[in-house]
Formats: C-alpha cells, sequence, structure tokens
C-alpha cells in the first residue's frame, strides 16, 4: 500500500442542495443541458465505518479481493482519501452470469475526519479484506501540520 501525506485540506466543491458541484436533481429548473445520459460509473465506493475513542479515529474500509499492491492512502488534514482498483478472475468457459454484484475495476472513498489528528502516528493494517486506518488524535496545543 503506498501512502502519502498532504499538508492541506481536502475540499469538495458543491453546488445548491449541497450536490457535487455540476450534479443536478431531476427538474431543476436552472439545469441548462436538456439531456444527460450516464452509462456507467467509471468507479465504486466500498463501505466504510469510522469509530472515535477518547484517544484515536479509526476508519475500517471493506476491501475484499484486492491486492495490497493495488491501494493508495492520501493523508490531509481533514480527510483520509483512499483509491485503488479491485480485479476479479474472468469468467470460465462459456457460462452465464446470473448475478453479478460484487463491484470491481478502480474504487475510491473520501473519508472526513471528525477531530484533527496527528500526522506522525498513524498506522494501517490490511488483513482479511478489511484495511483499517488507525489516527491518533491531535493534541489541541499543537498541530504537526
Amino acid at each position: 500500500m503506498r501512502y502519502r501525506r498532504l499538508s492541506y485540506r481536502y475540499a469538495v466543491v458543491l453546488g445548491s442542495g449541497g450536490l457535487p458541484s455540476g450534479a443536478r436533481t431531476p427538474g431543476d429548473p436552472w439545469r441548462t443541458d436538456r439531456q444527460q445520459v450516464t452509462l456507467a460509473q467509471p468507479s465504486w465506493c466500498p463501505p466504510a465505518d469510522v469509530y472515535e475513542s477518547q484517544s484515536t479515529v479509526t476508519v475500517t474500509i471493506e476491501l475484499a479481493g484486492v491486492d495490497q499492491d493495488q491501494l493508495e492512502a492520501l493523508l490531509f488534514q481533514d480527510a483520509v482519501v483512499v483509491e485503488g482498483q479491485r480485479r476479479l478472475p474472468p469468467a470460465e468457459g462459456g457460462g452465464v452470469y446470473h448475478a453479478a454484484q460484487i463491484r470491481q475495476g478502480p474504487f475510491r472513498l473520501e473519508v472526513p475526519l471528525p477531530v484533527p489528528i496527528d500526522p506522525d502516528q498513524v498506522e494501517a493494517h490490511y488483513d482479511g479484506g478489511l484495511l483499517r486506518i488507525t489516527f491518533v488524535k491531535a493534541d489541541r496545543r499543537q498541530s504537526g501540520w
């Protein structure tokens, strides 16, 4: 797993109604484009839990079948972004899928951190298809950024 620490805050530009910039709800009267076609999502988002204790924040991400070498974590002052790719083996023979619910391909997960953390005290473990990243809360009097 690759890990990079960035010394600035993470920001997502939001449009009206709290949607990402450019996203519009159906029937929006201010919508400028008449027709929007989405063929497929370029990436998927794995499920995650964020747990805060007295001294730490732990992010647990479900990544079954993802090779550890395909993971990258970006640490911002106020968020962690985990990106990677899951590749499943191709189907054998001339069979037919009756269900295809396992997402594969590139993924991206953006997790806002609820409190300031110490960037020098981060631990990550990947075991059994779960990536667990533990952040130590920053001392309010000092900041490592």
